[in-house]
Protein backbone atom coordinates (compact mmCIF):
# COMPACT_ATOMS: atom_id res chain seq x y z
CA UNK A 1 0.00 0.00 0.00
CA UNK A 2 2.59 2.36 0.98
CA UNK A 3 4.23 1.67 -2.46
CA UNK A 4 1.08 2.10 -4.32
CA UNK A 5 0.66 5.59 -2.59
CA UNK A 6 3.89 6.88 -3.47
CA UNK A 7 3.81 5.91 -7.07
CA UNK A 8 0.56 7.76 -7.40
CA UNK A 9 2.15 10.68 -5.66
CA UNK A 10 5.53 10.88 -7.93
CA UNK A 11 2.77 10.06 -10.83
CA UNK A 12 1.17 13.36 -9.93
CA UNK A 13 4.01 15.14 -9.29
CA UNK A 14 5.21 14.29 -13.00
CA UNK A 15 1.62 15.48 -14.04
CA UNK A 16 2.03 18.94 -12.44
CA UNK A 17 5.13 19.58 -13.87
CA UNK A 18 4.34 18.60 -17.49
CA UNK A 19 0.95 21.06 -16.94
CA UNK A 20 3.04 23.71 -15.58
CA UNK A 21 5.47 23.62 -18.58
CA UNK A 22 3.13 23.73 -21.02
CA UNK A 23 3.07 26.58 -23.27
CA UNK A 24 1.38 29.82 -22.94
CA UNK A 25 0.93 31.48 -26.28
CA UNK A 26 -2.31 33.06 -24.87
CA UNK A 27 -1.93 36.42 -23.06
CA UNK A 28 -4.86 36.41 -20.81
CA UNK A 29 -4.40 40.46 -19.38
CA UNK A 30 -4.37 42.03 -23.15
CA UNK A 31 -7.71 43.96 -24.66
CA UNK A 32 -8.09 42.02 -27.16
CA UNK A 33 -9.09 44.84 -29.29
CA UNK A 34 -6.25 46.89 -28.91
CA UNK A 35 -3.89 43.70 -30.16
CA UNK A 36 -6.09 43.55 -33.58
CA UNK A 37 -5.77 47.57 -33.76
CA UNK A 38 -2.12 46.71 -33.79
CA UNK A 39 -2.05 43.79 -35.77
CA UNK A 40 -4.03 45.56 -38.67
CA UNK A 41 -1.45 48.27 -38.84
CA UNK A 42 1.25 45.84 -38.98
CA UNK A 43 -0.89 43.93 -41.86
CA UNK A 44 -1.47 47.05 -43.92
CA UNK A 45 2.57 48.41 -43.27
CA UNK A 46 3.48 44.82 -44.65
CA UNK A 47 0.65 44.04 -47.21
CA UNK A 48 -0.55 40.72 -45.47
CA UNK A 49 -3.65 39.85 -43.50
CA UNK A 50 -4.65 39.17 -40.02
CA UNK A 51 -4.78 35.59 -38.80
CA UNK A 52 -6.64 35.82 -34.80
CA UNK A 53 -6.33 32.07 -33.50
CA UNK A 54 -9.62 32.74 -30.92
CA UNK A 55 -9.13 30.62 -27.68
CA UNK A 56 -7.01 30.31 -24.32
CA UNK A 57 -4.63 28.38 -22.87
CA UNK A 58 -7.24 26.17 -21.53
CA UNK A 59 -7.40 24.47 -24.60
CA UNK A 60 -5.42 21.71 -26.13
CA UNK A 61 -6.44 21.75 -29.43
CA UNK A 62 -5.53 25.58 -29.38
CA UNK A 63 -2.39 25.27 -28.06
CA UNK A 64 -1.37 22.06 -30.65
CA UNK A 65 -2.62 24.66 -33.27
CA UNK A 66 -0.04 27.03 -32.14
CA UNK A 67 2.76 25.21 -32.05
CA UNK A 68 2.11 23.47 -35.61
CA UNK A 69 1.88 27.24 -37.07
CA UNK A 70 5.02 28.19 -35.96
CA UNK A 71 6.94 25.11 -36.07
CA UNK A 72 5.38 22.80 -39.13
CA UNK A 73 8.01 23.28 -42.46
CA UNK A 74 5.14 24.14 -44.84
CA UNK A 75 2.80 25.89 -42.73
CA UNK A 76 5.28 28.62 -40.73
CA UNK A 77 6.92 30.03 -43.66
CA UNK A 78 2.56 30.18 -45.17
CA UNK A 79 1.65 31.85 -41.80
CA UNK A 80 4.70 34.51 -42.13
CA UNK A 81 4.72 35.55 -45.55
CA UNK A 82 0.73 35.75 -45.50
CA UNK A 83 -0.49 36.80 -41.92
CA UNK A 84 0.07 38.39 -39.29
CA UNK A 85 -0.67 36.02 -36.42
CA UNK A 86 -2.13 36.64 -33.35
CA UNK A 87 -3.39 34.77 -30.56
CA UNK A 88 -7.00 36.31 -29.33
CA UNK A 89 -7.85 34.94 -25.74
CA UNK A 90 -11.29 34.09 -24.43
CA UNK A 91 -11.14 32.50 -20.99
CA UNK A 92 -13.31 33.14 -17.91
CA UNK A 93 -10.82 35.86 -16.52
CA UNK A 94 -11.17 37.87 -19.93
CA UNK A 95 -13.92 36.84 -22.67
CA UNK A 96 -13.07 39.97 -24.30
CA UNK A 97 -16.76 40.49 -25.21
CA UNK A 98 -16.14 43.51 -27.66
CA UNK A 99 -13.72 41.67 -29.54
CA UNK A 100 -15.94 38.56 -29.76
CA UNK A 101 -18.58 40.76 -30.96
CA UNK A 102 -16.31 42.80 -33.45
CA UNK A 103 -15.08 39.05 -34.88
CA UNK A 104 -18.99 38.12 -35.62
CA UNK A 105 -18.99 35.69 -32.16
CA UNK A 106 -16.52 33.35 -33.52
CA UNK A 107 -17.03 30.93 -30.48
CA UNK A 108 -19.91 29.59 -32.22
CA UNK A 109 -17.83 27.79 -33.87
CA UNK A 110 -16.09 26.17 -31.04
CA UNK A 111 -12.14 26.41 -30.22
CA UNK A 112 -9.82 27.07 -31.50
CA UNK A 113 -11.57 29.22 -34.28
CA UNK A 114 -9.40 31.52 -36.85
CA UNK A 115 -10.75 34.72 -38.65
CA UNK A 116 -9.10 36.25 -40.83
CA UNK A 117 -9.62 40.10 -41.38
CA UNK A 118 -8.76 42.11 -44.13
CA UNK A 119 -5.90 45.20 -43.81
CA UNK A 120 -8.67 47.09 -43.40
CA UNK A 121 -9.44 44.89 -39.61
CA UNK A 122 -12.64 43.61 -41.72
CA UNK A 123 -13.67 39.86 -40.95
CA UNK A 124 -13.53 38.24 -44.19
CA UNK A 125 -14.01 34.65 -42.82
CA UNK A 126 -14.26 32.93 -39.54
CA UNK A 127 -12.58 28.98 -40.07
CA UNK A 128 -13.53 26.37 -37.78
CA UNK A 129 -11.00 23.84 -36.71
CA UNK A 130 -12.54 20.42 -36.96
CA UNK A 131 -12.16 20.45 -40.79
CA UNK A 132 -8.79 20.99 -40.44
CA UNK A 133 -7.82 18.14 -37.69
CA UNK A 134 -6.56 14.92 -38.54
CA UNK A 135 -6.02 12.80 -35.47
CA UNK A 136 -4.32 14.33 -32.62
CA UNK A 137 -3.81 16.70 -34.09
CA UNK A 138 -3.93 19.02 -37.74
CA UNK A 139 -3.67 17.80 -41.39
CA UNK A 140 -0.57 20.21 -43.13
CA UNK A 141 -2.73 19.28 -46.50
CA UNK A 142 -5.74 20.96 -45.10
CA UNK A 143 -4.54 23.80 -43.54
CA UNK A 144 -2.25 24.65 -46.34
CA UNK A 145 -5.28 24.60 -48.38
CA UNK A 146 -7.28 26.81 -45.86
CA UNK A 147 -4.13 29.54 -45.45
CA UNK A 148 -3.64 29.76 -49.17
CA UNK A 149 -7.49 29.93 -50.28
CA UNK A 150 -7.68 33.26 -47.32
CA UNK A 151 -4.70 34.96 -47.96
CA UNK A 152 -4.85 38.69 -49.30
CA UNK A 153 -2.87 37.40 -53.01
CA UNK A 154 -5.76 34.75 -53.09
CA UNK A 155 -8.44 37.11 -52.02
CA UNK A 156 -7.86 40.19 -53.75
CA UNK A 157 -6.70 38.44 -57.49
CA UNK A 158 -8.32 40.04 -60.10
CA UNK A 159 -10.24 37.82 -61.68
CA UNK A 160 -10.27 37.23 -65.90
Amino acid sequence: MKKLFLFLAMLLGLTCGIQAQAPKVYNEDLDAMEQIQKAVEEARASDRYVMCQVGGNWCPWCLRFAEFATKDSVIAPLMEENYVYIHVNYSKGNKNLEAMKYLGNPGRFGYPVFVVLNEEGIPIHIQESESLEEGKGYSQKKVEKFLRLWNKKAVEAEVK
